[in-house]
């Protein structure tokens, strides 16, 4: 997975399979553009993602979550629920903005 921190007043964590990278995906009125320059390039093993996820949640931070590696681990991190998961070309995303 890859992940970047994005520092702002209220930090965005972005997060995704590595192997979306600079693909794009499109059904109907919604688009996925997976650029490196939002989500970076730093990978992460799942067991050092979810001390990610769960430090900037406590953090408060907002989350936009791509792919299906990324989806799961945010799940088990307790990050997203499922029904807050949408597809794009079958391809599973969650943004969580609380």
């Amino acid at each position: 997975m890859i992940i970047r921190v994005i520092k702002s007043a209220r930090d965005v964590v972005a997060v995704c399979d590595s192997d979306l990278i600079g693909r794009r995906f499109e059904e109907g009125d919604l688009q996925l553009d997976i650029k490196e320059n939002f989500y970076g390039k730093e990978k992460f093993s799942e067991p050092e993602a979810m001390i990610i996820l769960k430090k900037m949640q406590r953090e408060d931070a907002t989350f936009n979550i791509v792919g299906k590696k990324s989806i799961n681990t945010a799940l088990k991190a307790g990050i997203i629920e499922k029904g807050w998961v949408k597809e794009v070309k079958g391809v599973p995303f969650a943004l969580v903005l609380l």
